[in-house]
């Protein structure tokens, strides 16, 4: 019989540790085994040779010259209505920075092999040869066309900024930008939970968010649109906390600007260690760790302190540590820790309820939508301070998700198709049994072999 899996609290030191870099040591031997970690495989039938007829020449023409007269057409005849493109240019890859865009594929794959099992939606990993953010832009915009979405992923600030916002105006599909805005629902699903537990009210928490990145100035912006107050948060860069005396930001960095010139009502100085002081909850996504946060400085928050330490692939202070200095609630952007508040419970629920409307863009009413129906899972489940959000494996958490994102999509004006929320989900949760099954079943005939030491 198996050992029981011990908890993280109930080991030593180097347990811990050794738990913890255990994922990284396991994927060095696995990846090479598979060879990657997704594929393509026929979804229409093959009766016999003759089929080919029909899929493909003479047969083809015909589904052709119908989306020549209605392009909308291609919804119906091929798989643009449950497909997106997941673009990169490698400049900014989990922490590891600007590793290029073959580096980067190992994790558009992991992407799609999550956007296939955790939301049904089939995924194409496109990693780019240019850093040039007008090169991107005008790669997406001609891919565009055989795609119902497009995930832009690990691309740089501040140009990541422009290239959402350029492509959101211009192509006909909804573009986003996960690190931004799929981070942001996750975490704002978190807080919303979390200040539960310790007994506080959104609009009266004080918030400090520590790193300035895209994921970070994302996060600050659905908070405030959540509920959060600006006067309430703190936003602290490498250089120090970001105020009206940051001249430094001021013509050179748009988004961290509006930051300055919109929060901070406590008029704080200084770095990371004076953001900290009486915060009600810490929100880091900035420098993988361990030790980008001492452990002290949670010492400085406010009482029942919650700390999201999100870098990857190491958050920027240990769970344990942080508990051991009074931390009420800790998260972070790893599976295998409790608490996992990172993009993987949004992403693909979110283009699943997108995808299932043919909405034309994703706003953040919708996210919020997505955020809510995330907190509400977990609550009715029973929250606790090792549970604030859903984990991958409740597939009810995605299929209720996609619902809310599908029908304020409908609510919004953004969605091309009308279904009532018993059709969005039966269709969600079609899609989402179907994946998790097939993958299931192949593993089962020994397509997929199981791997062993």
């Amino acid at each position: 019989m198996a050992a029981e899996k011990k908890d993280y609290k109930d080991l030593t030191p180097e347990e811990r540790l050794e738990r913890a870099q255990k994922p990284g040591k396991d994927a060095l031997k696995m990846h090479p085994y598979y060879g990657g970690k997704i594929e393509v495989v026929p979804k229409a039938c093959v009766r016999n040779f003759d089929d080919f007829a029909i899929w493909y020449s003479p047969g083809v023409a015909e589904p052709c010259k119908d989306i020549a007269k209605n392009p909308d057409m291609v919804y119906e005849h091929t798989w643009k209505w449950n497909t997106v493109a997941v673009v990169s240019d490698g400049t900014r890859v989990l922490g590891l920075g600007d590793i290029g865009p073959e580096a980067a594929m190992p994790v558009m794959e992991g992407k799609g092999m999550l956007f296939k099992y955790l939301g049904g939606v089939d995924c194409v990993p496109i990693c780019l040869d240019t850093k040039d953010p007008d090169k991107i832009i005008e790669t997406v915009r001609l891919i565009a066309p055989s795609f119902g979405g497009i995930n832009l992923e690990d691309i740089s600030n501040p140009k990541c900024f422009d290239i959402l916002d350029e492509l959101r105006r211009d192509c006909k599909i909804p573009v986003w930008h996960d690190d931004q805005q799929g981070t942001a629902t996750v975490e704002v699903a978190g807080a919303i939970n979390a200040m539960k537990l310790v007994g506080k009210k959104l609009e009266e928490s004080r918030i400090t968010v520590i790193g300035a990145g895209a994921a970070s100035i994302a996060i600050a912006r659905l908070m405030l649109a959540t509920g959060f107050k600006p006067e309430n948060m703190c936003m602290c860069d490498s250089k120090g906390i970001l105020n009206l005396e940051r001249k430094d930001v001021e013509g050179s960095f748009r988004q961290k600007w509006e930051i300055c010139k919109k929060t901070n009502g406590a008029g704080k100085t200084g770095g990371m260690k004076e953001a900290f002081k009486d915060a009600d909850i810490v929100i880091a996504a900035s420098k993988p760790g361990p030790g980008t946060i001492p452990p002290e400085y949670v010492d400085l928050m406010a009482d029942d302190p919650i700390i999201f330490a999100t870098a990857n692939p190491v958050p920027e202070i240990w769970p344990w540590e942080a508990k051991e200095h009074g931390c009420k609630v800790f998260a972070t952007g790893r599976s295998d820790f409790p608490n996992q508040v990172n993009n993987s419970m949004g992403f693909p629920a979110i283009f699943r309820g997108v995808l299932d409307v043919r909405a034309k863009t994703i706003t953040d009413e919708m996210c919020i939508a997505a955020a809510r129906s995330l907190a509400k899972t977990a609550e009715e489940k029973g929250i606790s301070e090792d549970y604030i959000v859903p984990t991958m494996s409740e597939t009810n958490a995605f299929i209720e998700e996609a619902v809310a994102v599908g029908m304020k999509a409908q609510e919004q004006g953004v969605a091309r198709l009308k279904l009532s929320a018993q059709e969005l989900r039966e269709k969600a949760e079609f899609m989402i049994t179907r994946s998790r099954s097939l993958t299931a079943k192949m593993m089962a005939d020994g397509f997929i072999k199981e791997y062993r030491e």
